[in-house]
């Protein structure tokens, strides 16, 4: 009796583990946009998890939808950074006018994440947060992408 209550408990183990992992993994996205046929750059693994509890992000420092000057966005809304930010230039984006500016999604992800991580490190006086291009772009990408 006492094996089988042994092993009834490992399993409960494993599958309490099994569960907990995937649903970290759930608040753990690759950002791969289909805006882009080709990538130039790995893409970026983001875990939402840590930026709201570890960091405290509020869901709407990077998700927004701003109407009369307010950011109206709630959880739940869209949260296709691309829906808006569909100007797809990659190269000399910053020549671009301020309104194409605005809708590009290169610049959208940059000025935010990268804005967001240079003040967190400025605040903290660490260097945690990544402020290079191979600090955030690490996944490499599959050969079927095309």
């Amino acid at each position: 009796m006492k094996k089988v209550v042994i092993v009834v408990f490992v399993l409960l183990g494993f599958l309490s583990f099994s569960v907990i992992r995937s649903l970290a993994q759930e608040e753990e996205i690759i950002i791969n946009s289909s805006l882009y046929k080709k990538h130039t750059m790995p893409l970026v693994k983001f875990n939402h998890q840590a930026h709201f509890d570890d960091y405290g992000i509020d869901c709407q420092d990077c998700h927004h939808l701003y109407k009369n000057g307010e950011n109206v966005w709630e959880d739940g809304d869209e949260t296709s950074c691309e829906a808006c930010h569909n100007e797809p230039t990659v190269k000399n984006e910053k020549r671009l006018s301020i309104p194409e500016q605005k809708l590009n999604l290169k610049l959208a992800f940059h000025n935010n994440c990268i804005g967001c991580h240079r003040k967190y490190n400025h605040e903290n006086k660490t260097k945690a947060a990544p402020i290079t291009c191979q600090g955030c772009h690490t996944i490499k990408q599959q050969k079927d992408n095309k």
